[in-house]
């Protein structure tokens, strides 16, 4: 699910603790202090000040609420690293922050489509030649001696028993480990914040938008995550194909994120989110919406079961009342904006787009035809 943080003053979070310095706030927060608060799910991001003139900041004891002990020290979970402080600067023109996002999601979205299309007509096409050397290579090995306990055989055993949604989507759960490892690096926290958060108020807008739903900070967070996408990936890969999905999926992943920068700028609600949710919320409602009688079950509780369709009333509902009532801890705009998505693409979207992808491949083929015609004519 997609976590959010939230700074303190001024974002709709509550008061910043800090001491009085001659009759105002003061910004800045004791490093003490920052700790505590970056401890929960949802970590906190402080906004620091610069001021002419002002004191050394007397040591504030945190409240018994916020560490969880009566006078011991603050322990941490080893599972959630410690995130520096960072400065957001919120536009003074708020609507204009939108305008860049907005391109980008048009402009990634239709490459990742053409890409898609460009790359379903490579795969084809070697298919064709892998076939007869599929041929050649089974008869090399119906007379070449068998070696047993071989490891490379055990995997490539594993690897070929797998669907095909299953062998596509560990890619991505790949990088989700991968960027959930550069997390623990603390020589990348700033970079980390920079690139592989989403937030409106950053200075850093596009990048993040493709790069958030490949990053988490908890565990627990990453495998709820990977275990939805690891048990719908055979569903959605055979409803849409191995590359289709792929545009589907990126494209899902920019297309939440954005929803979240219009709703974070609407509400002036402005914090950092992470995670691959809204991706996941677009798999999710596509395959619900056509296979709306399937039965799905909670892991923790197989007994109860529920149909499909009701599954994604209920979790549209729900992240409608989050968005409504302005719930923090996870981003509900990006799970209702990947779930709209996934709707309307199942719906109309493959009908719009990926049924009209022959021109852009035909073009593609006369490129690639006509460049050795142009190079036999030279010889």
């Amino acid at each position: 699910m997609a976590w959010r943080g939230w700074a303190h003053r001024g974002w709709g979070c509550g008061q910043a603790w800090a001491p009085r310095v001659g009759g105002h706030i003061s910004e800045e927060l004791p490093t003490g202090l920052a700790l505590p608060r970056l401890s929960g799910r949802r970590f906190n991001f402080f906004i620091q000040q610069k001021c002419g003139f002002r004191k050394a900041p007397r040591k504030v004891e945190p409240r018994r609420s916020d560490t969880g002990l009566s006078g011991g020290a603050y322990k941490r979970s080893a599972l959630i690293p410690p995130v520096e402080e960072t400065v957001f600067d919120p536009s003074p023109y708020p609507i204009r922050t939108l305008l860049k996002p907005f391109f980008f999601t048009v402009g990634f979205t239709g490459c990742a489509f053409g890409s898609a299309a460009i790359w379903q007509y490579e795969s084809l096409k070697s298919r064709v030649q892998s076939y007869f050397d599929g041929v050649k290579a089974d008869w090399l090995d119906s007379i070449r001696p068998q070696k047993k306990g071989d490891l490379r055989k055990e995997i490539n055993k594993w690897w070929n028993n797998l669907s095909d949604g299953q062998r596509t989507v560990t890619g991505i759960i790949a990088a989700n480990v991968l960027v959930f490892c550069l997390w623990r690096v603390p020589s990348l926290q700033r970079t980390m914040i920079r690139y592989f958060t989403s937030n409106p108020a950053s200075r850093v807008l596009c990048a993040p938008m493709l790069l958030s739903p490949f990053s988490h900070l908890s565990l627990l967070h990453m495998a709820a995550n990977m275990y939805v996408l690891w048990s719908f990936a055979s569903s959605v890969v055979s409803l849409l194909g191995r590359e289709q999905f792929m545009a589907v999926y990126l494209s899902a992943g920019v297309i939440s994120n954005f929803v979240s920068y219009v709703c974070k700028v609407a509400t002036g609600r402005y914090g950092p989110s992470l995670g691959a949710s809204g991706a996941i919320m677009t798999v999710l409602a596509a395959v619900c919406t056509k296979v709306p009688d399937g039965r799905l079950a909670i892991i923790f509780l197989p007994m109860l079961t529920f149909t499909a369709g009701s599954a994604l009333k209920a979790i549209i509902a729900l992240d409608t009342a989050g968005v409504i009532l302005g719930w923090k801890f996870f981003d509900h705009a990006a799970h209702l904006g990947g779930a709209l998505f996934g709707i309307w693409y199942v719906t109309y979207g493959h009908e719009l787009i990926w049924k009209n992808r022959e021109p852009l491949v035909k073009l593609w083929h006369e490129m690639r035809t006509s460049g050795p015609k142009k190079g036999g004519g030279a010889e």
